[in-house]
């Protein structure tokens, strides 16, 4: 009986701190849970996990393998989605599961999320049409690396004789933005005949991104590079390496070229452009959701000091600043200005808390909102531009505001029309499977 005392007092023990771990781990996740619930920041922004919980075994491997923190965590031996504005659609919750139990989902059934169909290949409902990217609702630079080479891959299975046309294409890669550029090099790596447009210049949105500008990646593969092993990084310094790429492999990309049409023509396409036309078997859309910037549609919008993303902060020093929106454009946008000297910022949101902004975004807000250099109505919308001043309404009450530029970050208008009259069909969804 002594002997086994021995031992099973040290495993009580052991089992003790155990338990005693676990249950202050899940005290936590269900503290931040409510004060998220509390602000408001229950929906997530773009791709995000549901989970099975009769085959969730609550083993933490989503936890683990999450980039973020505060995403998911253990509530009653079961994962739950605890943040989801902090979930940046990474996927990797779902491929570390053992049990299958993670899918990933665009959309809530409060807020439906429009998509373009697209199969697992991403291959769209118009055979032959790819989609990769910010435009199949992939934001991360990384996923949309990913993708662009994966649909290269998927398009490389299709080619076959060309029935003696010579100037028959494999594909046209339209954008060159993550996805485009790394597409452009998987074809000049697989040897396929291929041509890349771009209406403006390397780096698609990132090219937009204002100056000094932070942007997230994580190590990637790069077709005739190999691997990448960017962390956290400017825009500028992203952008300098792709264009060392691009003189290191002399990967050809037709810049100011702007796609005006898809035609089928039997089998195959013509892309018509603002210099050219195309015969190709193939298309890869890789263009951004953010073409068409979404309008406040207010008297007075049309006015020359309101633009619709920022490119220098500095340009706005000594001046009454207005930034319009809740994401991380909105946010960032906000931060950068109000560090520049005698500036006056204000940053306007319809919605009662900044739910679709990653935390980083909304910390830094909250310190330049004590600091005073900021100020942050929320709840509030646009009523109408004027010369030197604005108006907003605010908690019921229309308020004045000097005002000598206005940034509206209220994200892009998905190209439903151009999808749809090339075939391709839009699906809104709700958070299911």
């Amino acid at each position: 009986m002594e002997h086994l005392l021995v031992y099973a007092v040290p495993a009580l023990l052991i089992l003790g701190v155990y338990a005693g771990a676990k249950a202050w781990k899940e005290r936590k996740f269900r503290q931040f849970q409510r004060q998220e619930l509390e602000a408001g920041l229950t929906e997530p922004a773009s791709l995000h996990p549901i989970i099975d919980k009769n085959q969730c075994i609550g083993c933490g491997a989503c936890i683990t393998a999450c980039p973020e923190h505060n995403v998911l965590g253990i509530i009653r031996r079961k994962a739950e989605l605890i943040g989801p504005t902090h979930c940046i659609g990474h996927g990797a919750c779902k491929t570390s599961c053992p049990m299958d139990a993670i899918s990933l989902v665009f959309g809530t059934e409060k807020r439906g999320m429009d998509i373009p169909f697209i199969s697992p290949n991403f291959e769209t409902n118009v055979p032959g049409i790819f989609i990769a990217g910010e435009l199949g609702g992939m934001g991360l630079i990384r996923n949309a690396v990913t993708q662009g080479k994966q649909a290269l891959n998927a398009i490389s299975t299709r080619k076959h004789g060309r029935n003696g046309n010579a100037k028959l294409l494999d594909v046209v890669i339209i954008g060159a933005g993550p996805a485009g550029f790394t597409a452009s090099l998987t074809a000049m790596e697989l040897r396929l005949n291929a041509v890349t447009v771009e209406q403006e210049t390397l780096g698609g949105t990132v090219s937009h991104y204002p100056r000094g500008k932070i942007v997230m990646t994580a190590p990637v593969v790069l077709p005739l590079v190999g691997k990448v092993s960017f962390r956290e990084t400017t825009k500028e310094a992203l952008l300098k390496f792709w264009q060392d790429v691009e003189k290191r492999t002399k990967v050809k990309i037709n810049y100011q070229e702007r796609v005006e049409g898809i035609q089928r023509k039997g089998s195959h396409f013509e892309v018509k452009t603002t210099k050219n036309t195309y015969s190709t078997r193939n298309v890869l859309l890789a263009i951004g959701r953010r073409g068409t910037p979404r309008k406040l549609g207010v008297p007075g919008e049309e006015s020359s000091k309101v633009v619709y993303r920022l490119i220098d902060p500095e340009q706005y020093r000594g001046k009454h600043v207005l930034v319009v929106g809740g994401g991380d454009s909105a946010m960032e946008a906000a931060v950068s200005i109000s560090q520049e000297a005698d500036t006056v910022v204000t940053i306007s949101y319809r919605s009662e808390a900044f739910s679709r902004a990653k935390q980083k975004n909304r910390n830094k807000v909250d310190k330049a909102a004590k600091a005073g250099r900021l100020k942050v109505l929320l709840k509030s919308n646009v009523k109408s531009i004027e010369e030197k001043q604005v108006c907003i309404e605010h908690n019921g009450t229309i308020t004045a505001l000097r005002n000598d530029a206005i940034i509206v970050c209220a994200g892009g208008i998905l190209p439903t029309g151009f999808l749809k009259e090339i075939g391709i069909a839009v699906e809104t969804k709700y958070g299911t499977v």
